[in-house]
């Protein structure tokens, strides 16, 4: 048998490299591995945004949700007044990856993606009710202030299952005096107790957290939050939600419900309260079947696919929600012979 022909030099640095890549641990995504999306129109400054303030909001982007990522950033920008006047944050494990996408589709956005580390929540991470929930990046909102530049000194969070509807600048408005740090609609009526274990309020010391705050805690739901990000830096508020994550990891299980927990017992009590409107959430029904909801009572500018359904999934699955005709309109998801935006607004 006659010997093995050598590799070529481009061959045989192509083998080091993948071998390299395996044994490193790595998952190797191509760029096409991301759905192709649809550029969207631009939006343009009316004449009187000559004073606008700079608008920043941040979000996450992922392989997962950036469908909805994206479909996000277009509703705010189609019902603003001044479009021009806003900078999106986004935060991201593989920047470079997800970069491409946004300006594909918003070729004259003012935009930032900053990288997410993961080893940041290694270790503090716990199993919760639904797997998406356990995913580093749904930690990200926590680190808001520390990746950001200092200049950013308030930001809107948004989560990325979620369409706004009116002008975003109403919710900037938001009066953070005296000395809030958080702001966030409130739903005083929801069971706080259930939001934590048995175990937690049963032990001696940890429900002794919530004493002594402005008003009696109430559950918020940590998708849209208003963020003084000076003050947060100033406090150490990440340091204190981190504390949290430790003991749940560490000492007892005192929550199922991922994120959401540690800024309760941190922030309940404490947060400026915003109108209803601006947080219609739980459309995505609960977190174990997704089940449809309505609407809850009152004028909409912001709609919320928070639980376990998401209108994209459910659309291409075929099985829509009522009100997943909502979000449909701007999804910028490329279809052949599809390519009317706006045409069911």
């Amino acid at each position: 048998m006659p010997p093995p022909m050598p590799l070529s030099p481009y061959l045989a640095a192509v083998s080091l490299l993948l071998a390299a890549a395996f044994s490193s641990g790595w998952t190797l995504h191509a760029a096409a591995e991301l759905p192709r999306f649809r550029e969207a129109p631009a939006f343009r400054n009316g004449p009187g945004c000559a004073s606008a303030p700079t608008i920043h909001i941040a979000m996450t982007l992922d392989a997962t949700y950036l469908r909805g990522s994206l479909a996000g950033v277009l509703s705010i920008l189609r019902h603003s007044s001044c479009p021009e006047s806003i900078s999106f944050n986004f935060l991201a494990t593989r920047p470079r990856r997800f970069r491409p996408a946004v300006s594909a589709s918003f070729p004259s956005l003012s935009f930032d993606v900053y990288r997410f580390d993961p080893a940041l929540v290694r270790g503090r991470i716990s199993s919760s009710v639904r797997r998406a929930l356990d995913q580093p990046l749904n930690y990200a909102r926590i680190y808001l202030a520390d990746i950001l530049p200092r200049s950013v000194h308030r930001v809107i969070y948004f989560d990325s299952d979620l369409v706004v509807v009116d002008d975003v600048a109403r919710l900037w408005a938001t009066d953070l005096s005296p000395d809030h740090v958080l702001a966030a609609p409130e739903y005083c009526h929801a069971n706080f107790t259930s939001y934590f274990t048995d175990r937690f309020w049963s032990d001696p010391v940890y429900p002794d957290a919530l004493n002594d705050r402005r008003r009696s805690p109430c559950y918020f739901n940590t998708g849209v939050m208003v963020m003084d990000l000076d003050r947060w830096r100033a406090g150490g508020y990440t340091r204190k939600l981190e504390a949290w994550m430790e003991v749940q990891k560490r000492e007892a299980r005192i929550y199922e419900l991922g994120s959401l927990p540690p800024f309760l017992l941190v922030f309940a009590g404490e947060v400026k309260g915003v109108e209803h409107r601006w947080n219609q959430h739980g459309l995505g029904g609960d977190n174990v079947e997704g089940l449809c909801r309505d609407l809850h009572p009152g004028p909409v500018s912001l709609l919320h696919w928070s639980g376990k359904g998401k209108p994209w999934l459910r659309l291409d699955a075929g099985r829509p929600c009522q009100l997943d005709a909502l979000w449909a309109p701007y999804d910028l998801l490329r279809r052949d012979g599809r390519d009317d935006l706006f045409a069911d607004i």
